[in-house]
């Protein structure tokens, strides 16, 4: 009998979903205010509307297009380099996304710096 904790590295889903990391931050120019629709293939859960100067609603649309995006395109259309930055230690995301990305992005694995005083 194989229990779900017994199964192997890489068996599960999230080990082998194909997640999408850009080359550089820079090249992430989305929008950072007002209200957005993803586009379906992202988000369809029928209300793909994100009001981005809502924290949460801010939050959660990056989480989705994160997790759900395709193709670097979609990363530079929905996502901010900037904004990616200040909310990355906040986002709840797989562990292996975290970790491909903080792997080319080494910044964002570092602590966020303080103003010194």
């Amino acid at each position: 009998m194989v229990r779900a904790g017994d199964a192997p590295a890489g068996s599960g889903y999230v080990d082998q979903r194909h997640f999408i990391v850009p080359a550089s931050l820079a090249e992430l120019r989305g929008p950072t205010s007002g209200v957005v629709m993803l586009d379906r293939h992202l988000d369809w859960s029928g209300d793909a509307s994100y009001h981005l100067d809502d924290p949460g609603d801010l939050q959660v649309m990056y989480q989705t297009v994160l997790n759900q995006a395709t193709t670097v395109t979609d990363l530079r259309q929905w996502l901010d380099g900037g904004t990616l930055r200040r909310l990355w230690p906040e986002l709840w995301l797989p562990a292996r996304l975290r970790a491909l990305w903080q792997a080319r992005f080494p910044e964002l694995a570092a602590p966020p710096r303080t103003l010194a005083g």
